[in-house]
């Protein structure tokens, strides 16, 4: 079901992965591969994050679900959205990470600092970086595609696993 800002529910929105199976195969593939370099527990704190930042409760759900069954901390998730003031419950990798997680999902408001970038290099070698890069660029993508077709978190998102 779709919602209306002013109205509520209405009409359900096209199955993205039905309707345009190639792009929806790509973007399994680009995030299939993103992750290939990256720790898991990384993946799902960047995934958390930008859909944090996109509003996308389809994906926090789906990510957060995710992060628990591989063994996540409940404390730990509750501060991802305010990681720079808890700090301390991160790793210095991770914080550069999500530094430019922030970066690139809020890339119209200043670009990707020199800052963000350069922190996330120092921590990471080209094929991570690269790699962060990808899973930024996917999740972003993913949590597009969920909003624009209206998934609703917690009811939908096991049948549609990426």
């Amino acid at each position: 079901m779709t919602t209306n800002e002013n109205t509520g529910p209405t009409a359900p929105r096209l199955n993205f992965a039905k309707s345009a199976p190639k792009a929806f195969k790509a973007l399994i593939g680009l995030d299939a591969a993103a992750r290939e370099h990256l720790d898991p527990a990384l993946v799902e704190l960047v995934q958390i994050r930008a859909s944090q930042l996109n509003g996308c409760a389809y994906c926090l759900h789906m990510h957060t679900s995710d992060a628990r069954k591989a063994g996540e901390s409940e404390e730990r998730l509750h501060m991802v959205a305010v990681w720079r003031e808890a700090a301390h419950f991160f790793t210095e990798r991770e914080q550069a990470a999500l530094a430019l997680t922030e970066a690139v999902t809020r890339v119209s408001d200043a670009g990707v600092p020199d800052a963000a970038y350069g922190g996330a290099a120092r921590h990471f070698d080209e094929s991570e970086l690269a790699a962060l890069l990808a899973l930024t660029f996917a999740i972003n993508t993913w949590n597009r595609v969920a909003l624009a077709t209206a998934k609703v978190a917690g009811t939908d998102e096991r049948a549609a696993r990426r």
